[in-house]
């Protein structure tokens, strides 16, 4: 009987173990509790590319070759896109995905011409996005998420965003009078964008 209840608990604890690490490596986005602002969050970032079929790249894509530009606001306040989300070293690499300064804009560069979502880009960040939160706020009473292209409204899941070429992209978190005065529905990129 003891045998029994001691190889149990074995199996219990590596069960409790082997959930925790797929969690960590397998590239979970922030826990549910984190806040604003993210870092870039590159530690774990070749686990969480392996887990959403994106490959580590050497040097960046030339097949295609994007800008897009993310604005996020959170209960009322701009939060800014850090820089190098999907860009990790030792040594240097970079995801199809990712951002170089804090502008907000995001750059696809792909060694292969095919159509990348916003879901993509934030499960290179690590940071959770859905229809109903994003990283650790999420939508109840009169606090929703909403979500803008070209300053119109998205109905739906945000993931579903397809990072398209100049698009302007606002993601908004918080009450009615939360949200920007004026959505922007462009951005002005440098000359060469």
């Amino acid at each position: 009987m003891r045998r029994r209840a001691f190889w149990a608990g074995i199996a219990v604890g590596l069960g409790v173990s082997a959930a925790f690490l797929t969690l960590v490596f397998v590239g979970r986005p922030s826990s549910p509790s984190a806040n604003a602002p993210w870092g870039a969050n590159s530690a774990h970032l070749r686990e969480r590319l392996r887990a959403h079929d994106l490959p580590a790249l050497p040097v960046e894509g030339k097949a295609l070759h994007t800008h897009e530009h993310l604005d996020l606001y959170l209960n009322g306040r701009h939060v800014a896109v850090p820089a190098n989300v999907g860009i990790g070293s030792d040594p240097r690499f970079y995801s199809p995905l990712h951002t170089h300064d804090r502008t907000g804009i995001l750059h696809v560069e792909s060694p292969t011409r095919k159509t990348y979502t916003l879901g993509q880009f934030f499960a290179v960040w690590g940071v959770r996005l859905n229809a109903t939160c994003i990283g650790g706020y999420c939508a109840a009473g009169s606090r929703t998420l909403q979500a803008f292209v070209d300053g119109t409204r998205v109905e739906g899941d945000p993931v579903r965003i397809p990072l398209r070429r100049h698009a302007e992209i606002v993601i908004a978190f918080g009450t009615q009078a939360d949200l920007p005065k004026r959505i922007p529905s462009s951005y002005s990129f440098p000359a060469g964008y």
